[in-house]
């Protein structure tokens, strides 16, 4: 049987997705990008990832976040990507914005893992390869090296981007001093970081309370946040215990000793604030994240598209009264 030509919706930029800055650049992102980390590799079905893909694009979702290493496994998330374009987005290709990393484990030895300039650069190459690009439109270090140098790492993103295999520059979960030091290096030497990814949620505030999301902001870079539903437990599957099926069940990055009596007992006063607001606990937490300016996109997860449609309605209400922040500071333990 031969499979029908992709038609994206032509009503794809005007479906309600709201588009924002990216700090001082000239980018739009959609507020809410999809990240290929789980779910869009080997042990996936491909008719599953291109029906959520393509879904994605449809509502106006066209930020697809990946690394070298997602999958699982290792590279075939972005293999994944790769047949997509050949299939489904080469036409679309300037429609898109796409992401990838390096800095986490890839291939074994001293030369697959970290910030070396070797490591970024042939990680770069090889995810270029999979996906079937001649370049990605932000490539990130995808986490601070705190042994290599930081002007070689740094070094290394801005020549990427001299190069032509990455139009901007970012940088992802880097501590305060070494974010503050890349934001300077970058910028003197005109290739401004375009973001800042950091993992944020209603539970992990570290962005905040680091001064990473405010420094971001003043140095002109946008920020994207991972891990919206903190790994699925604010997505309300953990309201009566721990589903067979879930993340959690297989103790994969979501464990069982995070699952207290205490934590359930906030998850359920959470989930009625977002009732009493007309929301899932999921869409509340997105929309508590969008509801800051300084946000340029939110990541979200899928393994379907119910999944998507159901985040994508966090779109409709991002405002909070003072009462209702303060409330649900307070249950958060703050």
């Amino acid at each position: 049987m031969i499979e029908p030509l992709y038609n994206p919706s032509p009503s794809r930029y005007d479906d309600g997705m709201a588009y924002r800055r990216a700090g001082r650049s000239g980018v739009l992102l959609p507020a809410l990008s999809l990240g290929l980390w789980h779910n869009f590799g080997s042990r996936q079905s491909f008719s599953n990832v291109q029906e959520m893909t393509h879904y994605a694009f449809d509502r106006g979702i066209v930020h697809f976040d990946l690394a070298n290493n997602y999958g699982p496994e290792y590279g075939t998330a972005e293999e994944n990507f790769g047949r997509l374009m050949e299939r489904s987005f080469r036409p679309y290709r300037d429609e898109l914005f796409i992401a990838s990393k390096a800095g986490y484990d890839m291939w074994p030895g001293p030369y697959g893992n970290w910030g070396s300039r070797k490591y970024l650069m042939a990680s770069l190459d090889q995810s270029l390869r999979r996906m079937k690009l001649d370049y990605v439109d932000v490539f990130y270090s995808h986490r601070y090296d705190p042994e290599t140098p930081l002007e070689e790492t740094l070094q290394a993103l801005v020549d990427i981007v001299r190069s032509g295999k990455a139009l901007y520059a970012g940088i992802s979960r880097y501590p305060l001093g070494a974010a503050r030091k890349a934001f300077e290096y970058l910028a003197a030497r005109d290739v401004r970081c375009l973001l800042f990814q950091d993992r944020y949620n209603l539970f992990d505030r570290q962005p905040v309370t680091s001064g990473v999301l405010p420094l971001a902001a003043e140095a002109g870079s946008g920020f994207v946040a991972f891990s919206p539903l903190a790994q699925g437990l604010l997505t309300g599957r953990y309201l009566n215990g721990v589903p067979a099926d879930s993340r959690m069940a297989e103790d994969r990055t979501l464990h069982r000793d995070v699952l207290t009596a205490e934590m359930q007992e906030r998850l359920h006063a959470l989930d009625d604030v977002a009732r009493q607001r007309g929301q899932t606990l999921s869409e509340m937490a997105l929309a508590w994240l969008l509801r800051d300016p300084r946000v340029t996109s939110v990541i979200i997860g899928a393994s379907s598209k119910v999944q998507i449609e159901e985040n994508l309605r966090a779109l409709r209400n991002t405002d909070f009264s003072d009462e209702e922040l303060a409330h649900i500071d307070a249950l958060c333990g703050l």
